[in-house]
């Protein structure tokens, strides 16, 4: 009974809402009312990138109210705790799983169970103006979209739509105040070709292969003429190099999975996003002598799919085979590529952004990232200068100002791709602070 005591009071509002022209996609959510002042601190939606990864695990392994308590990992069902930097001591938030097909999130019909970046953009926004007709006394809250990894695909074209839709005077009005993206998936070009940059910047490249990589390639590693046997020799050294480099993190261990595949770092598909989390392991995880993050997420896979767990957050019973952390089956077609000038435009409009890296991320580094913020030809009014927490360097930040948009791009300090997971109390503090309109150089 504790735990579903638990699970109501931290949760708050779980529940299913229909999209579509016969609400065939039912998207579940997780609502969590802020900790601090609900009626007047801001309204935060949360994406998690895959495509096809659980808001759940944003949830409980990032930004949520609650995590597992890593320290006692042989209870069971997994002991839920109260997560000390929740995002929810500032902001009220609402997790959805999407696209469909994601966590807990289903379909009625067939044709439902597809779906694309632009489509799930389009549920994900007939799902705020049916939240928010549920809940009214959120309708003049400032309202913030956020997420990470994939979800930089998804953020910016969300909050286009928004904004196209206030516009246009589409109900309810929405108080769309600006968007939030950690380590995202925005200009593939640049975030895919920067990897051999970053890996030459962290010593994982020698300087003659890097140059010789560079010259014979022309800047561009994915793209490649396979005609041009320079660059792909230059390429099959890069990648013996990296090949044990865990790409998301580059200082942990790299772990083999039940199902190896090569790594292949420089070539892309979204796979890589939601890489599979259980590992070749022939005994007790806990006790290898070699830790491994994905052990962290054994945990998630038996809660979630616990029977009263599920009943506790109202899952209807027969919609989804086995709950997963990031589904990589389903039926889902990646239709853009660059949501730069979604950015662009929304900047022009007067919207804040706020754009963070962890700065030890391979797999979308912080080097690409600001390529493409310089594309937005923005003017730096605040150059390049560390911000603290309890005075110590938690990252580095520029704030960029034109007319009538600011954005800020954060650095943070030994984190991976998925910052908040790595540096929760560095992450807390930068929100809260970019969240109230302080400079993130303002020690708390």
């Amino acid at each position: 009974m504790l735990k579903e005591i638990m699970i109501a009071r931290l949760f708050g509002t779980c529940r299913y809402i229909g999209v579509g022209e016969l609400e065939e996609v039912q998207l579940f959510y997780y609502f969590a009312e802020s900790e601090n002042r609900p009626e007047d601190d801001p309204l935060l939606l949360w994406l998690t990138g895959g495509p096809g990864c659980s808001a759940l695990s944003g949830l409980i392994y990032e930004v949520g109210p609650f995590t597992f308590d890593l320290e006692a990992p042989h209870t069971y069902p997994p002991k839920l705790i109260l997560n000390p930097y929740s995002w929810t001591k500032v902001s009220s938030m609402i997790f959805v799983d999407s696209p469909v097909g994601t966590g807990f999130s289903y379909s009625i019909t067939q044709q439902g169970d597809s779906s694309s970046d632009t489509e799930a953009s389009a549920d994900l926004y007939e799902f705020m103006r049916k939240w928010l007709q549920i809940h009214p006394k959120f309708l003049k809250t400032p309202l913030y979209i956020s997420g990470d990894s994939y979800a930089g695909i998804f953020v910016p074209m969300v909050a286009y739509l928004i904004s196209n839709g206030n516009k246009d005077g589409l109900l309810p009005t929405m108080n769309l105040q600006g968007y939030v993206v950690g380590n995202p998936l925005t200009h593939t070009d640049s975030d895919f070709n920067s990897r051999v940059e970053f890996a030459f910047y962290k010593s994982l490249l020698s300087l003659e292969l890097y140059e010789s990589a560079r010259l014979h390639c022309n800047g561009d590693y994915i793209n490649v003429d396979p005609e041009n046997a320079a660059c792909v020799n230059d390429l099959k050294l890069i990648d013996k190099c990296l090949e044990n480099v865990y790409i998301v993190m580059i200082l942990e261990p790299h772990c083999a999975k039940l199902s190896p595949e090569p790594q292949r770092l420089l070539k892309w598909g979204s796979s890589i996003l939601r890489d599979k989390d259980f590992l070749n392991l022939t005994h007790d995880s806990r006790d290898h002598i070699m830790w491994c993050r994905n052990y962290n997420y054994l945990s998630i896979y038996i809660w979630a799919n616990d029977e009263s767990v599920q009943d506790a957050l109202h899952i209807r019973k027969g919609t989804i085979p086995e709950w997963k952390r990031c589904n990589d089956s389903i039926s889902y077609t990646e239709n853009v590529n660059d949501t730069v000038n979604y950015h662009r435009e929304l900047l022009r409009r007067g919207y804040r952004g706020l754009v963070y890296s962890g700065d030890h991320d391979m797999l979308v580094p912080y080097l690409g990232t600001l390529e493409w913020i310089n594309l937005l030809n923005m003017m730096v009014t605040t150059a390049w200068q560390p911000w603290t927490v309890d005075g110590q360097v938690a990252g580095y930040m520029v704030k960029y100002n034109d007319t009538v948009s600011q954005l800020v791009f954060s650095t943070v300090k030994g984190a991976g791709h998925t910052a908040p997971e790595y540096k929760p109390k560095e992450c807390l503090a930068m929100i809260r602070r970019w969240l109230a309109h302080f400079p993130l150089s303002s020690d708390d």
